[in-house]
């Protein structure tokens, strides 16, 4: 069993603290934003607001609710304008192009090192290619990778106001 001399040799380095505090934002931005979802299903399936609530809290997955969304908006049969619509597809692939990046920092480990090499973000998942597996794919978390995320916020921010825009313009269920 290791000593605490031994769990404090890996600890982190201090500027950690600012890429994880990033994470936590985009995570509260993401989760914000996501909750907006409801709205446009209650407005594009035809129904109130709770049953939009049971529909959007039974799809368990971030990518599910956006394809029910797209999915309802594509439909012939939907309730709102071709214009509404357009703006509703375009706004989800906004939401799934900026899922790419909440992914990958909510879904991967961070690693260090007591020598004060770069504090690293490696993928915990399987990349199938033709003839290899690729697994542990890592990534420095750097100054370039903060301001990705401060792009990414400002998204968020940006698609938030959309979806408010979306729901105010076309009276959907709130």
């Amino acid at each position: 069993m290791a000593g605490p001399e031994a769990l404090l040799r890996g600890a982190p380095p201090p500027e950690f603290d600012a890429f994880l505090m990033q994470v936590g934002r985009i995570n509260y931005a993401w989760t914000n934003t996501e909750s907006l979802l409801i709205h446009l299903i209650a407005g594009l399936a035809g129904t109130d607001k709770d049953a939009a609530v049971i529909i959007h809290l039974t799809l368990n997955t971030t990518r599910a609710r956006l394809d029910l969304v797209e999915r309802l908006a594509k439909r012939d049969a939907c309730p709102l304008s071709e214009p509404a619509r357009a703006r509703i597809l375009a706004v989800a692939a906004r939401m799934k192009k900026v899922s790419g990046l909440r992914n990958h920092f909510n879904h991967c480990l961070y690693a260090f090192d007591a020598g004060g090499g770069p504090v690293r973000a490696i993928q915990m998942r399987i990349a199938d290619r033709k003839s290899s597996l690729r697994i542990g794919e890592e990534s420095v978390l750097d100054a370039a990778t903060l301001a990705d995320m401060e792009a990414a916020l400002a998204e968020m921010q940006a698609i938030n106001a959309e979806i408010w825009s979306i729901i105010a313009a076309h009276r959907l269920p709130v």
